[in-house]
């Protein structure tokens, strides 16, 4: 990779935490409502494996969605708004921080229903072969989807028809508030895809190197012809599950651990020892993106509510 590209990287892993803090900041002052789950930890995933996509691929993911909508292009003011619940909103501030959606960017969300976008995810990618393009499905869960009967049944007709869709299991180590050995049979995520037919793939997803390297092979395979595909990111979240999470099923031990790891800092690290960035230019990338968060806030902050009658607006698909 060369300097420029890993400094854009570094900067969109940047721009999410820092998004993310923002949001946490705002829930706490009241301006952001309903459930937020933040995207801190797990910065290597979407950067790691939405740069390896191919501008005509999809994305689609559940309700910890803010990272995906920044990686898929779209505007953080925009995004904000939508957290503020604002008519400028992505969603037109009805959809909120869980149902995010972009669908000039072919990011088709946000998902409030653990599971419920996987079958979803694979309709997209039997609409792709059945207009015969080369074009695949990014289809993000976390680990307790795996648990939920839309996960099999999806997965099961992905095996059958050979469909172009790549499920990546973002395994943060728990579901809610259970450790993944509590709820599921099996321990790790790839011995599911297995029974049918993916062998799969585990990563360790703290490094974005490894999560851009694996995504760009599985993408490749499924445009060879080789789908589904399967890749299991091993991660963690450094926050609760959502801000609501008192965290008491934790030990500080575990995640000072895994904050050793911290995926920015691995990337700042890799920069710096093989001198491909200096310390001032990250810098310069962080306080950038903290005017650019700022600005965001100020947008949201000043744009209008939706109008009461935006209500009854996008409920139905007139033009069909």
């Amino acid at each position: 990779m060369d300097k420029e590209t890993l400094l854009h990287w570094y900067r969109q892993m940047v721009l999410i935490r820092t998004f993310e803090q923002k949001c946490s900041e705002l829930y706490q002052q009241g301006k952001i409502g309903g459930f937020l789950h933040l995207y801190i930890g797990q910065e290597a995933v979407a950067v790691g494996s939405i740069n390896a996509r191919q501008e005509n691929d999809h994305l689609i993911t559940a309700y910890r969605d803010h990272a995906h909508a920044i990686m898929a292009g779209t505007d953080v003011k925009y995004l904000m708004a939508e957290m503020l619940g604002k008519a400028t909103g992505i969603s037109k501030g009805k959809g909120g921080s869980m149902h995010l959606a972009d669908v000039s960017k072919n990011y088709w969300g946000g998902y409030g229903i653990v599971g419920g976008h996987v079958p979803l995810g694979v309709g997209i990618a039997l609409a792709e072969q059945y207009k015969g393009t080369d074009s695949a499905v990014l289809c993000y869960m976390g680990d307790g989807s795996t648990n939920i009967g839309y996960f099999h049944e999806a997965l099961n007709l992905a095996g059958v028809w050979d469909l172009p869709v790549l499920f990546i299991v973002e395994n943060n180590q728990y579901g809610m508030g259970t450790a993944v050995e509590r709820a599921s049979a099996v321990k790790t995520m790839v011995e599911k895809a297995a029974a049918y037919g993916m062998k799969g793939k585990q990563v360790d997803a703290m490094n974005v190197f490894e999560v851009h390297n694996a995504t760009q092979k599985a993408l490749q395979a499924i445009r060879k012809g080789k789908a589904p595909q399967f890749l299991e990111m091993i991660t963690y979240r450094f926050e609760g599950h959502s801000m609501g999470d008192p965290l008491r099923y934790r030990s500080k031990e575990e995640v000072h651990k895994w904050q050793e790891n911290d995926p920015i800092g691995i990337l700042e690290k890799h920069l710096l020892d093989e001198k491909e960035a200096t310390q001032e230019e990250m810098d310069q990338i962080d306080e950038e993106v903290k005017q650019e968060i700022e600005a965001a806030v100020q947008f949201a902050e000043e744009s209008p509510f939706p109008a009461l009658e935006s209500l009854f607006e996008d409920v139905y698909a007139n033009d069909l």
